[in-house]
């Protein structure tokens, strides 16, 4: 069954409704803000996880450079430089989760529209 209002469009059947993603509500300019949380999630998430690897390249190649004094300066600017990115990385969440208690507007945690 399909219900057409004015500017409203929903679709039932047997997994629920679907409201129009597009229809944001709230604030003017909130949907900008909901893309910008979903990359910003996805680009610490990367960030995560090339930290790891780093880590884990930098672990080995310190344990392998056996007394090489550039193999292990080269080992401990990785770790530093990984530990560096994961705090500007964090940063970056902490200024977010500050915009967000002030404007009010959802940015580390956006609502997704979907089948409700």
């Amino acid at each position: 069954m399909i219900q057409i209002h004015p500017f409203v469009v929903q679709a039932a059947g047997i997994f629920g409704s679907v409201n129009n993603p597009t229809k944001y509500g709230g604030n003017n300019g909130e949907g900008l803000f909901l893309f910008l949380g979903n990359v910003l999630k996805l680009v610490g998430t990367i960030a995560g996880i090339y930290m790891i690897v780093q880590l884990i390249m930098a672990g080995y190649t310190y344990i392998s450079a056996n007394g090489d004094e550039k193999k292990t300066i080269l080992a401990w600017n990785m770790i530093w430089q990984s530990i560096l990115g994961m705090i500007i990385i964090a940063s970056a969440f902490v200024i977010a989760s500050i915009v967000e208690r002030f404007t009010g507007i959802k940015i580390i945690s956006p609502v997704i529209y979907g089948p409700s």
